[in-house]
């Protein structure tokens, strides 16, 4: 798989995982477990050299 491929799987499921935030009270523990993955996404995606400014709507 090349860097590209795995660079638009990651924004893919970064986009998925934040719908997903959205439709789920804060204070559950499906919250807690998609904010850590959510965060995980961020930081891989952040290293990359994306700039999450347009995609990121949770801003945690």
């Amino acid at each position: 798989m090349t860097e590209t491929e795995m660079l638009k799987i990651n924004i893919e499921e970064f986009s998925r995982i934040q719908r997903y935030m959205l439709l789920v009270e804060k204070n559950t523990e499906a919250y807690a477990a998609m904010k850590e993955r959510y965060l995980e996404l961020k930081i891989i995606l952040t290293a990359s050299g994306t700039n999450l400014t347009e995609i990121d709507r949770i801003k945690e």
